[in-house]
């Protein structure tokens, strides 16, 4: 399992530790893997517009095809969608 995240590095690694993650998070400070998965855009928030990203996860198989996709979805229902997918597979 990764996460990509436009952070730069450190502050991942920084965040990783804190909270103990036991996979990797790789920098996308460009933004060009969020821009190809189509998570990267405009945002609103307290009337204020600005670009950011949409809390996304991908299912991705050995072969590096994507096998799910969901948007706008929480942390916590990020496992066990990805689960229920595999055990259907």
């Amino acid at each position: 399992m990764l996460g990509i995240s436009p952070g730069p590095a450190a502050a991942q690694r920084n965040f990783s530790d804190r909270l103990k993650l036991t996979f990797s998070l790789l920098p996308d400070i460009d933004h060009s893997v969020a821009e190809a998965y189509g998570v990267w855009g405009e945002k609103t928030l307290y009337g204020k517009k600005y670009m950011g990203i949409t809390r996304s996860s991908f299912l991705i198989g050995t072969d590096g095809k994507v096998l799910a996709a969901w948007y706008r979805v929480s942390p916590d229902a990020t496992v066990p969608k990805a689960l229920e997918v595999l055990e259907a597979g």
